[in-house]
C-alpha cells in the first residue's frame, strides 16, 4: 500500500488533464488533510484510497473521470461548490465524518451506490445532469437534499435514509426509482420530493 503526503498527492492530482488519460492512485493512503480547494484536477483513479484526516475539495473542478470507488474518509469530506465535468463515482465509499456536497454540480453521472454515510450527508442545492444513483446507500444522521435538482433522474433502489431527511423543494426530471427505499422505518414515498416530472417506480 502506498502512502503519500497530502502535498505530494495534491501535486499528482493537479497535473495537466489530458483527455482519455488518468492518474492511477488506487489504494493510496493520504497523510494529512488533502486540500484541493479551488484546484483544477486531472482524471484520476483513487479507488480504495484512505483519507484518515479528511479532504477539502471546496470549489474544485474535476475535469476528467473521478473515481472514488471504495474510499474511506476518517473525517470531514467537503465537496461543496465543486464541479464534476465528467462522471463521479463514489460506489461503496465509506464516509466516517460529515459528507458535504452542498451546491455541487455533477455534469456526468453521480454514483453513490452502496455508499455509507455514517455522520450525515449534506446535498443541498446540488444539480446533477446525468443519472444520480444512491442504490443501497445508507445514510445515518442528519441529511438534506433540499432544493436539489436531478435532471437525469434519481435511482434509490434499496436506499436507506435517516428519519427527518429533508427532501423539500427538490425536482426530479425523468425516472424516480424508489423500490425498496426506506425513510426511517417506512417506505420512501414519491410525495417526499418537491416535484417529480417523470414516472415514479415503487
Amino acid at each position: 500500500m502506498t502512502t503519500l503526503s497530502a502535498q505530494k498527492l495534491r501535486a499528482q492530482l493537479t497535473t495537466a488533464h489530458r483527455h482519455g488519460k488518468h492518474v492511477d492512485l488506487s489504494g493510496v493512503t493520504c497523510q494529512g488533510v488533502l486540500d484541493l480547494r479551488g484546484c483544477d484536477l486531472s482524471g484520476f483513479d483513487l479507488s480504495g484510497a484512505h483519507f484518515p484526516q479528511g479532504l477539502d475539495a471546496r470549489g474544485a473542478r474535476f475535469l476528467g473521470l473521478s473515481w472514488f470507488t471504495g474510499i474511506k474518509v476518517g473525517s470531514t469530506a467537503d465537496f461543496s461548490t465543486a464541479i464534476f465535468l465528467n462522471d463521479a463515482r463514489f460506489e461503496a465509499a465509506d464516509f466516517q465524518g460529515s459528507a458535504i456536497f452542498s451546491d455541487t454540480e455533477f455534469r456526468g453521472i453521480a454514483r453513490f451506490d452502496r455508499a455509507q454515510f455514517n455522520a450525515g450527508a449534506q446535498f443541498q442545492r446540488t444539480v446533477a445532469y446525468g443519472n444520480f444513483s444512491l442504490e443501497a446507500a445508507h445514510i445515518q444522521g442528519k441529511a438534506s437534499f433540499r432544493s436539489s435538482e436531478w435532471l437525469g433522474g434519481l435511482w434509490c433502489q434499496d436506499t436507506s435514509l435517516a428519519p427527518g431527511t429533508d427532501l423539500s423543494h427538490t425536482q426530479v426530471h425523468g425516472r424516480l426509482w424508489l423500490r425498496g427505499a426506506q425513510l426511517g422505518n417506512a417506505a420512501l414515498p414519491a410525495a417526499a420530493f418537491g416535484m417529480a416530472f417523470g414516472y415514479a417506480y415503487r
